[in-house]
């Protein structure tokens, strides 16, 4: 529930607490509704049930990751990351604000770690976290907030309410991605001269991913790209984390036959004889798996900070 994590964009992940309810698209095949802590702790996702809090020992753990700051920098040459919270949401409705508010006395008392707050309810962060410290940015300036994205209706509906939140970084984890999304108006909202609502905020660092699991939904290769130009016309760092389950781009060294299905850029998915029928540009895509599919986009790693 606490450990040096395998995520790439993280050092560590700290779970105060598991459980959660589904509010995204993105939540379809959660994989911390299925992890091993939620089954062997009988953890119930949903409304109206129990989130379960995590151990004293365990609440313990960031303290000791404090304590190593100097060690870890010598090695590093940078601060260590901690992604809070992996198997559950910290702005989730269903949490006593008691357990809210211990957790940010730890952010507090752990001032050489960064914190990475990533949630699907991002209209919660700013009303959450008025009552505890106003502004928070202030007194928490090692806390970076995230939303997650996975498509451009989520995008629209939730950056500006991200770019509201006065954080030390804002960042997107846009993974599972479930289609195209136009960042621009966000990754240069800077330029802006009357912009209502971020007040010259903008995005600071992207992550993009396909999504993993026996159940994944396939991501379109010009979905992937098209965010990491985005990003690199706006100056903007983007890590790409994985490809997931499936992939549109195939090695000479990979052990396949012929692409699983076809999709198109909107989002469709078809089989050969259906695509041939369509007419459209259509992409093979392979279902390869996680580790033979990898994280490589165009040929090499991205993995900006």
């Amino acid at each position: 529930m606490s450990a040096n994590s395998k995520i790439e964009w993280t050092d560590h992940t700290f779970n105060p607490w598991i459980g959660c309810t589904k509010v995204s698209p993105a939540c379809d095949h959660c994989y911390a509704e299925v992890s091993t802590p939620s089954r062997t702790l009988g953890v119930v996702w949903g409304a109206g049930q129990p989130r379960r809090r995590t151990t004293p020992g365990n609440w313990l753990q960031p303290l000791r990751w404090n304590a190593q700051a100097d060690a870890f920098r010598a090695e590093h040459g940078r601060r260590q990351r901690v992604f809070c919270a992996s198997l559950a949401d910290v702005f989730d409705n269903e949490v006593p604000n008691e357990w809210r508010a211990e957790l940010f006395d730890l952010i507090d008392a752990t001032p050489n770690l960064d914190w990475l707050l990533l949630t699907k309810r991002i209209g919660n962060v700013v009303g959450m976290l008025t009552p505890l410290v106003n502004p928070f940015s202030l007194i928490f300036p090692n806390v970076w907030i995230g939303a997650t994205i996975c498509n451009q209706a989520e995008a629209d509906r939730d950056i500006p309410k991200l770019l509201r939140v006065p954080a030390r970084v804002r960042f997107l984890s846009m993974e599972p991605l479930l289609g195209a999304v136009d960042l621009t108006p966000w990754l240069h909202c800077w330029r802006k001269l009357n912009c209502d609502y971020c007040e010259g905020r903008r995005i600071d660092w992207v992550i993009v991913g396909g999504e993993s699991g026996t159940n994944a939904r396939p991501m379109h290769p010009d979905w992937a790209c098209s965010l990491r130009d985005q990003c690199q016309v706006a100056g903007v760092p983007v890590l790409f984390k994985q490809w997931g389950e499936w992939t549109g781009t195939i090695a000479a060294s990979m052990p396949v036959f012929g692409p699983d299905c076809y999709m198109h850029k909107d989002g469709r998915v078809l089989g050969e004889a259906g695509a041939l029928a369509d007419g459209g540009t259509w992409h093979g895509m392979y279902r390869i798996g996680k580790k033979v599919a990898g994280r490589e986009l165009d040929g090499r790693t991205w993995d900006e900070v």
